[in-house]
């Protein structure tokens, strides 16, 4: 499965990209459930840290790597949003 590559990260679609690689609907992926316990494995992860790079931020797998909850994931992402210089 692909995840969506285009427009702003935000937390929903790092949502819905989680729960299409386990096969859930975006709405049973609750911000502090344990993704592991969900299906996510280092592979998938990898996966995601590639396509969420796309959007701009310099996100590497350590990062995420350090969490298991997309509460964590999506806090990492914020911190490196902020620290991107944006375009324009």
């Amino acid at each position: 499965m692909t995840v969506d590559r285009t427009g702003p990260l935000t937390l929903a679609r790092m949502r819905a990209d989680v729960a299409k690689l386990v096969g859930e609907a975006p709405e049973d992926v609750g911000d502090d459930d344990n993704l592991m316990d969900l299906g996510l494995d280092s592979m998938r992860v990898l996966g995601l840290v590639m396509a969420w790079g796309e959007h701009g931020i310099a996100l590497e797998f350590s990062h995420l790597a350090e969490h298991t909850t997309l509460a964590g994931w999506w806090q990492v992402v914020q911190g490196l949003q902020r620290d991107t210089p944006q375009a324009g």
